[in-house]
C-alpha cells in the first residue's frame, strides 16, 4: 500500500512539471517581438533633375612648339610660366638654311626681272619665262615654309607650360616648348547614354572644385558628341569654360553639374536608408499590414539631408519607416508611434 502511494505521488509531480512546463512556451510564444517605429506616408515631390560628372580640366588650346625642320637651337625666348601674345617670337633656329634661301631667291627675283624686260622685245621666249617664275614661286614658298619654322611665333595668346630644350641643343623631333591657353578652359565629360535626348550644345551648366568649396564656375556645352560608347554605354560632350580671373587651371579635377530638367520623384531622409554590410547595396523598411517589409532599393539625386530612392514597391501611398529602422527585420511586427 505504502509503495503504491508512493508511485501515484511521483506520477502527479511529473505530470505537474509537464504542465508548468508547456504553459511557460506557450507564454513565450505568445510574447511576440514588437518594435517602435515612426512612419511617413510618401508623397511624390518635384526635383530638378541634375548630372553630376567628375572630369580633369584642360587648356582650351595647346599648342606643341615643334619646328618642321631640325637643326641647333640659337635661342629660345621664354621660359616655363612666361605670357606670350599672339605673334610673339618664341624660338629662332639656326638661321643658315633661311639665308641661304633668302639669297637664291633675290637672284631669281633678279634674273625674273631680266628676262621679262627680254620677253617684251622678243629677246626671250615664253617658255624661258615661265620656267623662271616656276623656280622663284617655288623657292618663294621654301622661303615662307623656312621663315616660319626658323622664327616660331606664338600661334595665339598663353603661358608657356613647359620646355625640354636649351639654347645651343640639337633639335631632333621632341617638342621644344607647350604653350597653353588658360584664360579659356574645355574639358570633356563621359554622360550615361540615356540622357542623350536632352543635352543640347549651349545648354549651361556648374563646375566645382575642392580648392575653392565656396565657389561655382559657369560653363556651357560645346561639342555633343555624335556617337555613344559601345562599351560604356555613355557619349562624350566638350564643355567650355571662361576662366578671366584665372582660377582654374589646366588639370584641376572638378565635378560637372547638367541640368536636364525638372522631374517627380519619391525623396526620403538619407539617414533613413540602410547599407548592407560589405557592399553598396541599399536598402529600407516599408509598413505593410504592420509589419516591416525591407526593400532594395538604388539611390538617386541627392538633396542635403534627403535623397532620391527607386524602386517598384517605392510610389505614393506607401507608409515609410523613418525612425528605428536599425532594430528592424523582415516581418517583425510594427508599433507606429505617432
Amino acid at each position: 500500500m505504502k509503495k503504491l502511494m508512493i508511485i501515484t505521488l511521483a506520477a502527479l509531480t511529473l505530470a505537474s512539471c509537464t504542465k508548468s512546463k508547456d504553459d511557460n512556451n506557450s507564454a513565450t510564444v505568445s510574447e511576440e517581438r514588437v518594435e517602435q517605429v515612426r512612419t511617413i506616408v510618401l508623397e511624390p515631390r518635384e526635383i530638378q533633375r541634375e548630372i553630376s560628372v567628375s572630369t580633369n580640366l584642360q587648356g582650351y588650346l595647346t599648342q606643341n612648339v615643334a619646328p618642321s625642320v631640325t637643326g641647333h637651337i640659337e635661342h629660345i625666348f621664354c621660359e616655363v610660366g612666361d605670357r606670350k601674345q599672339a605673334g610673339d617670337l618664341l624660338v629662332r633656329m639656326d638661321q643658315t638654311q633661311y639665308k641661304t634661301t633668302k639669297i637664291s631667291i633675290a637672284n631669281l627675283a633678279v634674273e625674273l626681272n631680266r628676262v621679262e624686260q627680254l620677253l617684251k622685245t622678243g629677246s626671250a621666249t615664253q617658255q624661258q619665262y615661265d620656267q623662271l617664275k616656276a623656280q622663284y614661286d617655288q623657292a618663294k614658298e621654301q622661303l615662307d615654309f623656312l621663315e616660319q619654322n626658323t622664327y616660331v611665333k606664338a600661334p595665339f595668346a598663353g603661358v608657356i607650360s613647359a620646355k625640354t630644350y636649351e639654347d645651343g641643343e640639337l633639335y631632333a623631333g621632341q617638342p621644344i616648348l607647350v604653350l597653353t591657353q588658360i584664360n579659356r578652359l574645355k574639358a570633356l565629360v563621359a554622360i550615361p547614354e540615356t540622357y542623350y535626348p536632352l543635352i543640347k550644345k549651349g545648354m549651361p551648366l556648374t563646375l566645382t572644385s575642392e580648392i575653392y568649396p565656396d565657389k561655382q564656375f559657369h560653363a556651357s556645352v560645346e561639342v555633343v558628341y555624335p556617337t555613344i560608347d559601345a562599351s560604356s554605354h555613355t557619349f562624350q560632350c566638350k564643355i567650355v569654360i571662361p576662366n578671366d580671373k584665372e582660377l582654374l587651371r589646366p588639370g584641376m579635377y572638378v565635378t560637372t553639374t547638367i541640368g536636364v530638367g525638372k522631374a517627380e520623384t519619391i525623396v526620403v531622409p538619407y539617414q533613413s536608408v540602410e547599407k548592407l554590410v560589405g557592399s553598396n547595396d541599399r536598402y529600407v523598411f516599408i509598413n505593410e499590414g504592420g509589419r516591416a517589409k525591407r526593400v532594395a532599393v538604388k539611390l538617386g539625386q541627392r538633396f542635403d539631408q534627403d535623397v532620391e530612392i527607386i524602386a517598384p514597391e517605392i510610389h505614393e501611398g506607401v507608409e515609410y519607416v523613418t525612425t528605428g529602422q536599425h532594430k528592424l527585420v523582415d516581418g517583425v511586427k510594427l508599433n507606429v508611434v505617432k
